[in-house]
């Protein structure tokens, strides 16, 4: 929705100065932000290397402009905010669970629960007339193959499911149904993450017993999706801490680890996402791959030719390569695997390929 803190949390994530202000649509186009994915093996292993180069894993967030009510009609930003939304591949859903009578709230009242229906409902509505459309096809196609029968019985289903008003991501389905889905790229079928935006007295008190964040939590769990409590403003604040200076503010408030980390990790997961590790003095870095990415796929986000001329991959886990202290020590050890071409990859592995071309 409008005025729920999504520029401010935007903000803090990325510090790229998107506009923030107390009027709906103030985000009109969207402001794009690459974002480093914290990575504490990243700081170990540039400890033990002291890289000229140190390069994380990195993630996009798009700040997307506030939804009103109608928009599947046209309503407010309405056919501009989906056409931005079908673009990503996940969603941060800020929904606003603080009380300030200076901030105001398009529908006058702070209700997270009816602000998510209402959101989800356009979503759906804007879905179904994509599922209308995809059935149309179908059965105008069936008449020559009947081997489509399947795939209109599933989307006869999905079209019942939406007008129960449940999201896409929810339906029950077999590997043929996940085909189908992802081929149609509905926007309730994109994973979601529920970020509640609490005030910084939430966080000081038991954040369990605020009724507007288990509102959200229900809602999250009957979906399949994540949810993650979060002060905006208060990540606003600190987000220019130095790493001590913040540390110490998170310790005052009986905090382990900063919102936004969590929300930077949470959606990188959320993406399906892991990072294998190459390591030695010219640079530290993480690789972005996909859970269950083979080693040769993995070694050709290096490069191409890793990939046409891999032979095999010498492999250590971070937890053991800190154990040992150096390479050297963990080869001695017999820590390090030689495996192939079958090899799926696992997230933290510190890796060297071989290659010939």
């Amino acid at each position: 929705m409008p005025n729920v803190g999504k520029s401010t949390l935007f903000n803090a994530i990325t510090n790229a100065g998107a506009q923030s202000a107390n009027y709906p649509f103030c985000t009109i186009e969207p402001n794009v932000g690459v974002v480093a994915v914290p990575d504490e093996r990243i700081d170990a292993l540039v400890e033990m290397y002291h890289p000229v180069k140190i390069t994380p894993a990195t993630i996009e967030f798009v700040d997307i402009a506030g939804l009103v009510k109608g928009a599947s009609k046209g309503e407010g930003l309405g056919n501009k905010f989906l056409s931005h939304i079908r673009e990503v591949d996940a969603i941060i859903h800020v929904v606003r669970c603080f009380e300030n009578d200076d901030i105001i709230h398009v529908e006058g009242s702070v209700d997270p629960a009816r602000d998510i229906e209402t959101i989800n409902l356009e979503l759906i509505f804007s879905d179904i007339e994509m599922v209308e459309r995809r059935i149309d096809r179908v059965a105008k196609a069936m008449k020559g193959d009947k081997s489509l029968a399947k795939e209109a019985e599933f989307l006869k289903a999905l079209k019942e499911h939406l007008e129960d008003g449940k999201p896409a991501r929810s339906i029950e389905r077999d590997d043929d149904g996940d085909e189908i889905l992802k081929d149609i790229a509905l926007l309730t079928s994109k994973p979601v993450i529920y970020a509640c935006n609490m005030s910084e007295d939430d966080f000081a008190g038991n954040i369990d017993s605020n009724e507007r964040y288990n509102a959200v939590k229900k809602i999250a769990e009957s979906e399949g999706s994540q949810v993650l409590p979060i002060c905006a403003e208060m990540e606003a604040e600190i987000a220019g801490l130095d790493k001590e200076e913040k540390e110490m503010f998170l310790s005052d408030l009986g905090i382990d680890k900063g919102g936004l980390d969590l929300l930077i990790q949470r959606s990188y997961d959320l993406l399906g996402l892991i990072s294998y590790l190459t390591a030695g003095t010219p640079e530290v870095r993480a690789w972005t791959i996909k859970k269950g990415t083979k080693a040769p796929q993995a070694a050709g986000k290096i490069h191409s030719d890793f990939e046409k001329g891999f032979i095999r991959a010498e492999v250590i886990t971070f937890e053991d390569l800190m154990k040992c202290g150096s390479l050297a020590a963990a080869r001695e050890k017999g820590l390090i695997r030689s495996e192939g071409k079958e090899y799926v990859m696992k997230d933290g592995d510190v890796v060297h390929f071989l290659f010939n071309v």
